[in-house]
């Protein structure tokens, strides 16, 4: 089981701050606090096996716009991917983002590979001679932290050089729903290409633990193998199948959140913070005190996501229009303390 430190601990911020759970403002997970809206399940839903010719996959090539030559494989959330596509290569070096989420390069180690950390920071995107020790390169676009993009030709340029030698580009689009430009959904269905998307955070649904992966034929086959039948449950299959048909929610969603996302990047400077990257989904901030303003906003039952020993915290959007005043009235008040 992974101990890595990922936002949404509500209950241990219970626990340390006395505060109870309905009175958090829980920032720290850049999901969408304005999820897909749930109905009702039938009955039926919850009374039979899920069953792998419901039309789903049909909306899954909608959903990463995949071509017919794509395989595409529902999963219980993308960390299964994560977990299980490092125990499908003998071991090898692999390229990860630093900084990046922490789940893939844990578990690309803990499977015996030899990481190879790419500094972001250091990344030439003219100059792709840092891929030449790679077998395989896992990327996350949008980067979570940072917010970084990249444009998909690059990210295609890449998988041809590590395809001509029988390497993968893994890429993690776990942010990327609102901005369809920089998926590689479209290019899928060849070999050494693999592309993940979540339920979790654009559609606001982290709990129902459904996600899915595209790549080719041979891939997926291994995939479903150890995935075995019904991993993912009937009611996940029942919903994702209707939030992915949605189109109408999905596109007014994506007009909110890049409001929201502006809205609270202004806020953020205003109260003389410095943002360093951006999704429509949260806003990554330096800040000299940021361990100490991260406990001083949890003191008030705010919680954010820091990431110690770096300055740097990620601030998810507030849902209702209390929560962006309740955020505000607290960093104007560390604003006037620290002048």
């Amino acid at each position: 089981m992974s101990e890595l430190h990922h936002g949404g601990c509500l209950n241990q911020a219970v626990r340390d701050w006395g505060i109870p759970r309905d009175q958090w403002l829980d920032l720290s997970t850049g999901i969408n606090p304005v999820g897909w809206p749930v109905p009702a399940l039938p009955a039926a839903v919850w009374q039979r096996l899920p069953e792998p010719d419901d039309g789903l996959e049909h909306l899954l090539q909608d959903w990463f716009q995949a071509p017919p030559r794509a395989a595409l494989l529902a999963v219980p959330g993308s960390q299964w991917a994560i977990e299980t596509l490092p125990r499908l290569r003998a071991p090898c070096r692999v390229g990860v983002p630093e900084p990046g989420y922490a789940e893939h390069r844990h578990h690309w180690a803990s499977a015996g590979h030899q990481l190879v950390p790419v500094p972001l920071a250091q990344l030439d995107e003219e100059d792709d001679r840092w891929l030449e020790p790679l077998d395989v390169l896992v990327w996350i676009n949008p980067n979570n932290p940072g917010g970084q993009t990249w444009p998909a030709a690059a990210l295609q340029r890449w998988h041809r050089q590590l395809a001509a030698r029988g390497g993968w580009l893994v890429v993690d689009e776990a942010f990327a729903d609102g901005q369809p430009a920089l998926s590689l959904g479209p290019a899928t269905g060849v070999p050494g290409l693999v592309v993940l998307k979540s339920l979790g955070k654009f559609f606001g649904l982290a709990g129902v633990r459904a996600g899915a992966v595209a790549a080719d034929q041979a891939l997926i086959d291994q995939l479903a193998d150890r995935l075995g039948p019904w991993a993912l449950s009937g009611p996940a299959r029942w919903v994702m199948a209707r939030a992915l048909a949605d189109r109408r929610w999905q596109q007014a969603t994506r007009q909110r959140l890049r409001a929201d996302s502006e809205r609270l990047g202004r806020l953020l400077r205003e109260r003389g913070l410095t943002v360093t990257g951006s999704t429509l989904l949260f806003q990554t901030v330096h800040c000299a005190g940021a361990a100490e303003l991260a406990q001083r906003l949890a003191s008030g039952g705010i919680l954010v996501r820091a990431f110690p020993p770096s300055a740097v915290l990620r601030f998810g959007l507030p849902g209702k229009e209390a929560d962006w005043q309740r955020l505000d009235d607290a960093l104007a008040q560390w604003q006037a303390e620290t002048r």
